[in-house]
């Protein structure tokens, strides 16, 4: 059994718990451009994203930062810029998102 962010106990099917993780808004798209795109700045990330606001992918990234999705790293440039990538946790799911994306091509 795992426990929630609340401390609750979950029980049954252990896919569930991750499920829930993958089924909140946009965290798919974040890491399927993630995946596809590598390495990927703050500004290219919602570049990509069409229609996500600044607030939203920022509480994403974070949310997907606690759930160890996505690292975050800051260069030590004049300019702050700051990098989103997968962790290996990301990667792995990545790869079942790419075996979605072909079922979903043949059942479109």
């Amino acid at each position: 059994m795992l426990a929630d962010n609340d401390g609750k106990i979950e029980a049954g099917c252990p896919i569930d718990r991750t499920l829930r993780q993958l089924w909140r808004e946009w965290t798919t798209h974040i890491l399927w451009v993630l995946g596809q795109h590598g390495p990927t700045s703050f500004g290219d990330l919602r570049r990509r994203l069409n229609g996500i606001s600044p607030k939203v992918l920022t509480e994403r990234l974070r949310r997907m930062e606690g759930d160890v999705l996505v690292y975050r790293e800051q260069q030590p440039t004049g300019r702050r810029q700051t990098t989103y990538g997968l962790t290996g946790k990301g990667q792995d799911i990545h790869a079942v998102l790419l075996n979605l994306g072909g079922i979903a091509d043949r059942w479109s």
